[in-house]
């Protein structure tokens, strides 16, 4: 992993501590070594103030890498300028098994040329510029990370944690992976190419008061319920006609549209953890009442069925 001056700690400390957890799963036999490198070498300043102890670029040959990644944070375009880090990163990426970015990250491998001709993913503010910039990369602006041959880039900062579970199940399997998301305490994420946004978080966005962040949670929490807009209301403490018309004006969708978005993310996610067998037993657990409802509604969200969206997401 490189580091540079306003590197983003997250970038780094994320995908290192997914790695390093392998060490404490007493049925595996081997784990990856991690090397944090820098120009230099010794501390490094992230973007928070934390230093991170680096080994100097001299301590690894290229050749000697098996995983490269980059990660990002505001230092990035300065590492333009380091000429021993961008030379080294340039004689590294074709050596190595497998190289990554994280976050804008995916700047330092475009500049290289290691994503000519890729798909890839950055942080969301930012794909516009890198798409303009390097127009012969396919850049995925709702992707939580992508893979692309041994080429892999993640969106921003804590989807480099998605990343490297990916990687994980990768080299040991599924079950190794869930048991790391576990041991930390986050989801063991959707495959990559799913949107950056979850429905949740979007209404977050268009809520900017959070004037309905109690009732979202408390949907997901009721999401096979009786969910019509009587009893939406009285829940927010309005009228059935004050409701709606506040809701629609803060959130941008109806509460039945909002109701359907939320069933469509917690469908989505009984797919792709496999927990759930059938898609009709899916169907009645995220509230739509039958497969045939809920595949109308993923059509409307998503563009695919149910059956094609767990084909192509759910883990293995």
């Amino acid at each position: 992993m490189v580091a540079f001056p306003g590197v983003t700690l997250l970038d780094i400390s994320g995908p290192a501590q997914v790695f390093a957890e392998l060490s404490e799963i007493e049925a595996l036999t081997t784990s990856y070594a991690l090397s944090y490198l820098s120009t230099s070498g010794g501390l490094v300043p992230t973007d928070v103030g934390i230093a991170i102890d680096t080994m100097p670029l001299s301590s690894l040959r290229p050749d000697e890498v098996d995983t490269l990644i980059i990660p990002g944070g505001p230092g990035i375009w300065a590492l333009r300028q380091d000429a021993a880090l961008t030379s080294w990163i340039a004689q590294t990426q074709p050596k190595a098994r497998r190289i990554a970015s994280v976050c804008l990250g995916a700047f330092a491998l475009a500049w290289t040329g290691a994503l000519d001709g890729k798909r890839a993913a950055t942080h969301w503010r930012y794909c516009s510029r890198l798409q303009e910039a390097f127009p012969g990369i396919r850049v995925e602006p709702d992707a939580i990370f992508v893979q692309d041959g041994r080429v892999w880039s993640s969106a921003g900062v804590s989807a480099g944690i998605d990343l490297a579970l990916a990687m994980v199940e990768e080299d040991f399997g599924h079950a190794v992976a869930l048991d790391i998301a576990r041991r930390l305490v986050v989801f063991l994420k959707r495959p990559g190419g799913q949107s950056q946004f979850s429905t949740v978080l979007a209404a977050q966005a268009s809520d900017a008061e959070g004037r309905f962040s109690a009732l979202h949670a408390w949907i997901i929490e009721n999401i096979a319920s009786d969910l019509r807009i009587e009893t939406l209301a009285a829940k927010a403490g309005m009228t059935p006609r004050t409701f709606a018309r506040t809701y629609v004006s803060r959130t941008g969708m109806t509460p039945a549209s909002g109701v359907e978005a939320l069933r469509v993310e917690t469908a989505r996610l009984l797919l792709e953890s496999r927990q759930v067998g059938g898609v009709i037993e899916v169907a009645r657990r995220a509230g739509f009442g039958d497969d045939e409802r809920m595949r109308r509604a993923f059509l409307r969200q998503l563009g695919v069925t149910p059956s094609e969206y767990r084909r192509r997401f759910a883990s293995r």
